[in-house]
């Protein structure tokens, strides 16, 4: 009996484990090994529908891809690592963003083949796009939460239009009078009935935000945008957290879903939410979003699935018009307000199609045949979606394939649903942005049940134990551990979580947007002298910002009234709001003065409105 156990534990494994080795081993790869990985994360094609343009994060280099020969036939090296491509309308030009602080526009003329000087850009530009007339270039900077309007025959910036927080994407209307541009995460405070990322429209002839289309609740984790050929509707990915509900299971969507909200662009209104999983099968983290040319298909990578979403746009948008008129068109969906809880919807309007690589992000679509950047892998995805024909999945090779070092495994493994029951998620769809905060509250049930908490970066988790908000666990490894076996409800080797655990040590702080070139500003400088005299660095302690206790500040609501709470590390408090254990404190500032009962977190209340901001300001440089 107990070898029969033992056998059965065994297959179970294997089980496990499968998916991962698969994506792996089904690629072709060159017998040399690389000395950098490639982690190709953005492409596009020219005009003929020929070439492709691979941009290749780690290696920091972008690459032209001949699909004739299925071969790399050219390399343009970076000082930085790419994110985002931008074809000129005539094809005679590559705009590539990249780089952090010190982000980076440049220019790669494709006839000449040489890279030209950058363009002024802000913290880590991404999602370039450029006008119809090939003279204007939107780019969204992400971490200082605005979008940059630069002339191309002047080369010079003429605007940066505010948004709401972390614009990943943008998509431009035809008549290039409208930009949609997707935010990352929600902004605002976490404890109420209602958190959720937003669109933002701009007006690009009055450079103003002209509407702001708030997402569902629990849509957090947006990555990309775009408009469909007829200039009709808007397609949008991201995650539908169900934040609200205990973490007790995972069937269902219980936590997290994966969806596609579609925006009404003649309206400029949300027309509706989709959901991508199936009723037993998430589809984790959905990524890049595309229309086939002649508009009838929307396709979407997940990033965290290993495949692609081909949904069929006029059955979808029809099905749609029903239930908007109050046909019941599923056993869910008997109105428009049940359709983001109906997983079922899209049956027989959607094909799942498998690649062979993984970690798919960048997309492509050339014809019927969908080219896909492949990030962990190194390769290009390649899939046919005509479904008179069969899909065919392949992986090409972008170049040699590098040994898989225990830290590239742990990323790997981060972002892999396959780690999860039914693959409703992976540690990337609440950790987003490498390891950081969705925004949202969630109670995880290691402290009790009704008593949510804020997601915590795992910045430097390692290093400032112990972790969770009440310190439940007593280190990092233990809480990777706890949350395979109880956010991923999954039994997996003790090498993937030490693989993990090499991946979250290696994550380095971003540099802070309020820095000015790289020091503190004169205020923050005035700031730090009030750190000091108010107090707080007696607990929050250079270098780590943290001396790793817990204390009782006042702070607990409702079940946690009187819990002592772990005191966080200030690096990178820049990214990670809301703040406080429940995210009530909207800023930094917040924190000082509304939220601070009787001076128990730190003496500010006899501080001065320029003593609170110059305090602030110091915080938000770490």
């Amino acid at each position: 009996m107990i070898k029969r156990q033992q056998r059965i534990n065994k297959i179970k494994m294997l089980l496990y484990i499968f998916p991962v080795l698969f994506c792996i081993s089904s690629v072709t790869f060159t017998a040399q090994a690389a000395k950098e990985y490639l982690s190709p994360v953005a492409l596009v094609a020219d005009n003929e529908g020929k070439t492709l343009y691979v941009a290749e994060a780690t290696a920091k280099q972008v690459v032209v891809f001949d699909i004739g020969s299925s071969k790399v036939t050219k390399t343009f090296s970076l000082p930085y690592q790419p994110n985002g491509l931008a074809l000129a309308p005539d094809g005679s030009r590559l705009y590539v963003t990249g780089g952090a602080y010190n982000g980076r526009i440049h220019v790669v003329n494709l006839k000449t083949g040489k890279v030209g000087g950058a363009l002024p850009a802000g913290h880590t530009p991404v999602g370039p796009v450029v006008s119809s007339d090939g003279k204007t270039l939107y780019v969204c900077n992400r971490f200082n939460n605005n979008v940059s309007v630069i002339d191309l025959v002047s080369k010079k910036e003429l605007a940066r239009i505010p948004v709401q927080r972390e614009p990943v994407a943008a998509a431009l209307t035809a008549d290039n009078k409208l930009l949609f541009i997707a935010n990352h995460l929600p902004a605002g405070t976490a404890d109420g009935d209602y958190t959720a990322a937003v669109v933002s429209i701009l007006n690009t002839e009055t450079k103003k935000i002209v509407k702001t289309i708030e997402l569902p609740n629990g849509s957090t984790s947006v990555q990309d945008i775009c408009i469909a050929p007829d200039g009709r509707d808007a397609y949008i990915t991201h995650i539908l957290a169900r934040y609200q509900l205990p973490t007790t299971q995972l069937e269902r969507g219980w936590m997290n879903t994966n969806a596609l909200s579609i925006v009404d662009i003649q309206k400029r209104k949300l027309l509706n939410t989709v959901l991508l999983d199936d009723v037993d099968l998430g589809a984790a983290i959905p990524w890049d979003v595309e229309c086939t040319d002649d508009g009838k298909y929307i396709c979407i990578t997940h990033a965290s699935t290993h495949e692609v979403s081909v949904i069929d746009r006029a059955k979808l948008h029809d099905k749609l018009a029903s239930v908007a008129k109050g046909v019941k068109v599923s056993d869910v969906s008997l109105s428009p307000d049940d359709v983001p809880n109906d997983l079922s919807f899209l049956v027989g309007l959607r094909r799942r199609l498998k690649l062979t690589g993984n970690g798919p992000r960048g997309l492509a679509v050339i014809g019927t045949k969908l080219y896909v950047a492949e990030y962990f892998t190194d390769s290009l995805g390649v899939v046919e979606i005509d479904p008179e024909k069969p899909p065919r999945a392949q992986s090409v090779s972008l170049g040699a394939r590098k040994a898989l070092t225990k830290v590239r495994k742990g990323e790997m493994l981060f972002n892999d649903a396959s780690l999860c029951f039914q693959n409703w998620q992976s540690c990337a769809s609440c950790h987003p942005g490498g390891a950081r905060v969705d925004a949202l509250n969630w109670d995880l049930l290691n402290d009790g049940v009704g008593n949510p908490k804020n997601t915590k970066s795992l910045l430097l988790a390692h290093k400032t134990p112990p972790a969770t908000i009440t310190g439940v666990r007593p280190d990092a490894e233990t809480a990777v551990r706890a949350g395979i076996r109880h956010i991923q409800f999954a039994v997996r080797p003790e090498e993937d979580a030490a693989a993990i655990d090499e991946y979250l040590k290696s994550l380095k702080p971003v540099q802070s947007p309020y820095l000015v070139k790289g020091k503190l500003s004169s205020e923050a400088r005035q700031g730090r002298r009030v750190f000091n005299k108010a107090g707080c660095v007696s607990c929050h302690t250079s270098p780590l910002y943290t001396d790793l206790n817990k204390y009782n500040l006042g702070l607990g609501k409702d079940r946690d009234e009187n819990q002592s709470f772990d005191t966080p590390t200030l690096i990178e408090a820049w990214r990670t709001a809301p703040y406080l254990y429940d995210g009530r404190a909207k800023t930094i500032k917040e924190v000082l003065t509304k939220h601070n009962p009787n001076d128990k977190h730190g003496k500010t209340s006899t501080l001065t409105d320029k003593q609170i901001n110059s305090l602030a300001e110091f915080i938000l440089s770490l």
